[in-house]
């Protein structure tokens, strides 16, 4: 199903039916301020297995993010950052960058990679965000393809439609997407490294 959604007129029943979707172990492709991506409840177990077969992931291997609604939000899936992290996050998000945390409890087994991080994204996408916001906790999301694939496809909802028909249970439209991938920047320790430069702004780094 295609649900298409206006960024600057957003219809607060078609973000309610997105959400219960998500509530019912759905799985649904969301924009962002960078490439279309796989979403799902962070709670919903199934659904992440779902995921998982359908990007071909290996347990513990799997490139994802968590999307939260703002920055105090972050906190409750992480292990304590520096002040450093924090005015660098502040600074940058929302925005187009993925900040690899280190996990705490909080963050189910299951999305935990081997060494135990998590990727965080605020991004600049109305949209995604009141899905969050209306959920009442963070979304799981992978995008659509292997970045390194560089499949036009990931960037247009109709296109992703005619390729994951029967596969997803909902995707949503919010207009056309730029073939570029986040900024990834790893805070795990006391200095940030770049790890990928992608379409936020490095010089903020």
């Amino acid at each position: 199903m295609l649900l298409r959604i206006y960024p600057e007129n957003i219809n607060d029943r078609h973000i309610k039916k997105a959400v219960e979707v998500l509530k019912n172990d759905g799985i649904i492709v969301v924009p962002t301020d960078t490439l279309y991506a796989l979403a799902c409840d962070i709670r919903s177990n199934k659904a992440f297995e779902k995921i998982s077969r359908l990007r071909k992931m290996k347990e513990g291997k799997g490139n994802f993010s968590f999307i939260c609604y703002d920055l105090s939000h972050i906190s409750d899936f992480t292990k304590p950052f520096s002040n450093t992290v924090f005015r660098l996050m502040k600074n940058c998000l929302p925005g187009p960058y993925t900040f690899i945390l280190n996990a705490n409890s909080n963050v189910p087994a299951i999305f935990k990679t081997n060494k135990k991080t998590i990727g965080i994204r605020v991004p600049d996408n109305p949209i995604t965000r009141l899905l969050v916001k209306e959920l009442g906790n963070p979304i799981m999301v992978t995008t659509v393809h292997d970045i390194d694939d560089h499949k036009e496809y990931a960037t247009d909802a109709d296109e992703i439609e005619a390729m994951l028909e029967g596969q997803v249970d909902l995707i949503i439209d919010g207009g056309n997407s730029e073939l570029i991938p986040s900024t990834v920047i790893d805070c795990t320790e006391e200095t940030p490294v770049l790890v990928r430069a992608g379409k936020g702004e490095v010089e903020l780094l």
